[in-house]
């Protein structure tokens, strides 16, 4: 009762000084485009939360950078400082870039941790250092003799060496003291050691070494057959340069990859058997434990098999095929197989056989144990292994396909276990042993919490609790909804933003917010549902603010997704049509004022939806737009459309440049002049068929960007659709 009492008159006490203007709140500020556009200054100091930089582990520490200090932390939570700035002017050698860092003497380098130890990467070289010992390991140079930049590709996990790239093309072994060349590049016909099939199927690299550093695998691509593209960069020289590019068009010749193996001992090179259809995508390589054979995910140019084959790593020769899966629409392995390391040669295969992304055990010979997870919802990413290897750790969206949460699996009785049982988004990376997690955390209510977790239930650590930044400014509200497609079965999530003084006795212009392609979700348990800071901001200005997944877009399972398949555009039209006359029938909204903008993807669903509902759409934003699928690239394109000459319906369907004619709203196309994903040739074709018809698109381009505009032109890139949209919608 005393303490009641007490909170009562601390209560009334705060209200009369309010009331006395004796104590007042700090007042919110206008959101501005500067404040909510990523790339600016003012969104990473104002708006985005805190973050830790550089966090990851180093052997079973969890380490990031604070200011000029490595900080650390272990799995039972000690906290301490594990090497300064001071400690690495004293461990390393001074160059020219180190002496003005020192000068500066408040930022600590970016670094790479590896099992042996950290990688300090700054200035002219490499440092290799032990942490634990404070001891300068060695020293790799960044510059070759002639002062020309190593790209560095790939460190060897024990810090022997790092496979680097030369100015002139040469891929090599760097080591303290030379370079040993593996292969040079021919031009841009055959390349060596980047990344291939236009880094669709999960590759995302082109160096693969063995878990013990003594072979390292690396892709060659012959483009030869592949025409050039003339890409122009009209900016970087006096005069303007044509840059071709080697983009293999939806239909026509595929290039041609193989897989060599250097061993680092002897210097020599072999290569794995090619395929005999020479288009097949070679994607997922794993090397097996002893590094003795290396498997390969084989997908048919056609995209509706997949063959996992094992090759012998000292001759070359395919030794078998441990099993094939096939699907008569698409397969599209992303995850290469997984050794458990357990002496018994199993490993893990993640599949969407039974209609949802889950893991299958293998034994050795390729033989199907069992399936470990089941369910109506995706396994996401396998994060390692605990007790022994007896637990599997992997993220899904089982809570929910808003979510993503950390789990384990016992591999013998299924037994799953949520590690992570509050409601949002997980982003996990475990340490080696499967003992502790760092888990950096998100939800609508709140902005970032990064934690160090003990597996074993013990307390978890708090690393950083970020402060919600938003709330210094003046924000719109936004909700969470679903509604069912016209399937009458499928739920589909959608969120609105309504300005902070929305007033339902007004009528507001509504502008759908698109993307609707695969692998992208844009609704999610993260702040604002997943919304960006342009969508925050026009809501400010007075918009209703609407944005949905369709079918066909991510984490949803492969029904979900496939639906799209020959068809591209169709189902996705309708599902967003359907969340916008869903609005419609609300008296808030405006039915004269409907907008619609989207980049890449949503750049196609944009300007189709502008030319197929122009009823519905006044005016339209479509940025990096695919407007006919012929001119998109083989790997993704004929996945969801198959090939030209096989769907030559589907293809025409979804061409827009035969519709332009149909335009009767307001479109403008943005576009990145070097765009090197969809090319500026979609855009252009599109405004010919508009001038051809009658019709009279906007344009506006960037000379200096590829497929997205970054950094602090994208605060330009914001203001330009919002004068848009305020001065047409």
């Amino acid at each position: 009762m005393i303490h009641l009492k007490k909170t009562l008159r601390q209560t009334l006490f705060a209200i009369a000084l309010l009331s006395l203007g004796a104590v007042s709140l700090p007042a919110q500020q206008p959101l501005t485009i500067e404040v909510a556009t990523p790339g600016s200054n003012e969104f990473y100091e104002s708006f985005y939360p805190e973050y830790l930089s550089g966090l990851t582990w180093l052997q079973s520490t969890a380490i990031w950078r604070q200011e000029a200090t490595l900080q650390g932390c272990t799995p039972g939570g000690k906290k301490s400082a594990l090497l300064t700035i001071e400690d690495l002017f004293r461990l390393v050698p001074s160059d020219e870039y180190f002496a003005r860092l020192k000068s500066y003497g408040k930022a600590f380098p970016y670094y790479q941790a590896l099992e042996c130890g950290l990688l300090a990467i700054y200035g002219d070289n490499v440092y290799l250092i032990d942490v634990a010992q404070q001891k300068l390991v060695r020293t790799f140079p960044r510059k070759d003799a002639d002062q020309q930049p190593y790209e560095l590709l790939e460190f060897d996990p024990n810090g022997a060496y790092v496979v680097a790239r030369s100015a002139k093309g040469v891929l090599g072994i760097l080591t303290p003291t030379q370079f040993t060349e593996i292969a040079t590049n021919e031009g841009n016909e055959i390349v060596y050691g980047e990344a291939v099939h236009q880094r669709e199927f999960g590759i995302e690299k082109g160096i693969f070494i063995s878990p013990k550093g003594d072979q390292v695998a690396f892709y060659r691509m012959d483009q030869s057959m592949v025409p050039e593209y003339p890409i122009v960069d009209y900016i970087s020289n006096e005069k303007a340069e044509v840059k071709p590019l080697r983009y293999p068009m939806a239909g026509d010749r595929s290039h041609h990859v193989t897989i060599g193996i250097y061993k680092v001992a002897t210097g020599k090179t072999i290569y794995l058997e090619a395929p005999s259809d020479k288009e097949t995508f070679l994607t997922n390589i794993a090397w097996t434990p002893n590094a003795k054979q290396i498997l390969v995910a084989e997908v048919a140019r056609h995209q509706d098999r997949c063959t996992l084959n094992e090759y012998d790593a000292t001759s070359g020769h395919c030794i078998r095929t441990l099993f094939e899966e096939s699907d008569p629409k698409y397969v599209e392995p992303q995850t290469p197989a997984i050794f458990l390391n357990d002496g018994t040669g199993r490993f893990l295969w993640l599949s969407r056989r039974d209609g949802f992304n889950h893991i299958y055990l293998y034994d050795r010979g390729g033989k199907l144990l069992k399936q470990i997870t089941k369910g109506d919802w995706e396994v996401l990413e396998v994060k390692g292994f605990a007790d022994k290897k007896r637990q599997i750790l992997f993220t899904s969206t089982k809570a929910s396909p808003l979510e993503e949460r950390f789990y384990s699996v016992a591999i013998k009785s299924g037994k799953l276990t949520d590690l992570t049982p509050q409601r949002g988004v997980h982003s996990v990376v475990s340490n080696e042993e499967g003992t502790a997690f760092i888990d950096q955390f998100t939800s609508p209510e709140v902005a970032r919490r990064i934690s160090l977790i003990n597996t074993k239930g013990k307390k978890p650590t708090t690393l950083l609790d970020a402060k919600d930044k938003t709330k210094a400014f003046v924000m719109p509200t936004v909700t969470l909804d679903s509604l069912t497609a016209d399937d009458g079965a499928t739920k589909l999530y959608y969120r609105i933003i309504k300005p902070s003084n929305f007033d339902p006795a007004k009528k507001y212009p509504l502008i759908l917010y698109v993307y609707g392609g695969p692998h992208a979700q844009m609704i999610n348990c993260t702040p604002n549902y997943g919304a960006g800071g342009w969508e925050l901001y026009m809501a400010e200005q007075g918009y209703i603010m609407l944005c949905l997944d369709n079918r066909g877009s991510a984490n949803r399972g492969k029904a979900f997704e496939d639906v799209i398949h020959r068809q591209v555009g169709t189902v996705e039209m309708r599902d967003q049509i359907k969340g916008v006359r869903h609005l419609m029938a609300e008296p808030w909204v405006d039915n004269n004022r409907i907008g619609v903008y989207g980049w890449s993807f949503g750049g196609f669903m944009t300007t189709n939806l502008m030319l197929s509902y122009p009823e519905i759409f006044k005016v339209g934003v479509a940025g990096g737009p695919v407007m006919d699928w012929r001119y998109y690239e083989i790997m993704y394109g004929e996945r969801y459309n198959d090939m030209p000459q096989e769907n030559p319906e589907g293809y025409k369907a979804n061409n827009l440049t035969l519709r332009a004619g149909d335009l009767k709203g307001r479109l403008l196309l943005i576009h990145g002049v070097i765009d090197n994903v969809v090319l500026w040739q979609h855009a252009q074709r599109f405004v010919q068929a508009a001038i051809k018809a009658g019709t009279m698109p906007d344009t506006f381009y960037y000379p200096t960007h590829e497929h997205n505009v970054r950094g602090n032109d994208r605060v330009h890139l914001n203001r330009v659709i919002t004068r848009y949209f305020q001065d047409h919608l």
